[in-house]
């Protein structure tokens, strides 16, 4: 166990949030299963557990080999990525899949393993990497706006279209985090109210194509419609059937919980293990258990921000902030969506939701962050090292 934990660099306590997270998952989903073991899913609740495990293993070591990388190297892996994910975002397109009654084009499957992977997942970590990688090397430069349009905007605006026609929610939220990350690298106010008004044009156009031609994408733009108006009109009678089961679960819950495994709106509430296992651990661990979640999320945030502020490069920063941030922000955003404090979405809550991709990217993007505070860690030691040669004498000796 020594040499486990000797081989752990970087940031302890984001090593803990992660697995207390981790840990904190097992019962709710195992509980939430349910509705998936059945309802047409096959297997029991047990299969779904052993599955959530699996996943969650596969997913620290991704973290824990990526940790290990010098994160200098994220930045050539950034430029090799994008046209990877570009095409396996046009081929998922094409060659998407539904899975439990979702949208078709979210999901490709991987020949000879017989399991599924949500592109846009990825494309989101490989994003935020390829854009702190410009805004790094820009930063002594004097920026203009066409001189970044081909480089920085393009790409960017390549993966949020290849993504929006199946996943609305997910480009929004990368555009916003890329928005952010820019802004926090230093590029111009003015040249971004371009970039945000030609990302509302961008959007208005596709809206009016689709509604042009609603066989290309069909009920895209109603259930986006359908789930804003819902969310608007919540006295209305056909209010969303989701949120009625997620605020009833949540009433249920009250302050301590009915307990683990008592839940009776996992039997009825879509994706209790995914998009709405908030809305669960409320129910069955009130609303104690929701804010020991919420605490642990924001407590990520604040490492993240330690961890970015004490890194050495301008491109460790940056690199914290785009893979770190949009982390807490999904998290607050699928719990706000349980809450019917925002439309429903599809996002997950990371680490704790069942899904073996969106375990996977989260982390590796935790990873990722780890890597630059391990290597803030190295330099703190060859400092040390070089202030005590002695020391490293009279030990070699």
């Amino acid at each position: 166990m020594q040499a486990v934990f000797k081989n752990i660099k970087g940031d302890r306590l984001i090593w803990a949030i992660a697995a207390l997270l981790a840990i904190l998952s097992f019962l709710p989903v195992y509980s939430a299963a349910s509705n998936l073991a059945y309802k047409g899913a096959g297997g029991s609740t047990f299969t779904f557990f052993v599955k959530h495990f699996v996943h969650l293993v596969l997913g620290f070591a991704i973290m824990y080999g990526v940790h290990k990388i010098p994160y200098r190297y994220f930045k050539g892996l950034s430029l090799i990525m994008i046209p990877v994910v570009l095409a396996l975002l046009g081929l998922t397109i094409l060659q998407g899949k539904t899975i439990d009654g979702a949208n078709a084009s979210r999901w490709i499957q991987i020949p000879f393993v017989g399991m599924s992977f949500q592109t846009s997942t990825l494309a989101a970590v490989v994003l935020m990497v390829y854009v702190a990688r410009y805004m790094s090397k820009i930063k002594d430069e004097i920026i203009t706006f066409k001189a970044s349009i081909l480089p920085l905007w393009i790409p960017v605006f390549l993966v949020l279209i290849l993504i929006l026609p199946a996943n609305f929610s997910t480009a929004a939220i990368m555009f916003l985090m890329v928005v952010m990350l820019v802004f926090l690298g230093g590029y111009p106010l003015r040249y971004l109210a371009v970039i945000i008004g030609s990302g509302i044009l961008v959007l208005t156009l596709f809206i009016l194509v689709a509604k042009a031609f609603p066989d290309a994408m069909p009920n895209r733009i109603d259930t986006w419609m359908g789930r804003i108006e819902s969310f608007a009109n919540p006295e209305d009678t056909e209010a969303d059937y989701q949120i009625e089961k997620a605020k009833i679960a949540i009433a249920t819950g009250g302050i301590q919980g009915v307990g683990p495994g008592k839940s009776m709106q996992k039997n009825f509430l879509p994706q209790s293990s995914s998009d709405f296992i908030f809305a669960i651990i409320i129910e069955e661990y009130g609303l104690v258990g929701g804010f020991v979640i919420m605490i642990l999320y924001l407590w990520l945030l604040f490492r993240v921000v330690i961890v970015a502020q004490k890194s050495d490069t301008i491109f460790g920063k940056l690199l914290v902030l785009g893979v770190g941030l949009p982390i807490v922000f999904q998290a607050l955003i699928n719990m706000a969506v349980a809450v019917e404090l925002f439309p429903v979405t599809g996002q997950t809550l990371p680490l704790i939701s069942s899904g073996g991709t969106s375990i996977w990217m989260t982390c590796l993007a935790i990873g990722i962050i780890l890597s630059v505070s391990a290597k803030r860690e190295e330099i703190k030691e060859k400092e040390i090292n070089e202030e005590n040669p002695l020391e490293i004498l009279s030990e070699t000796i």
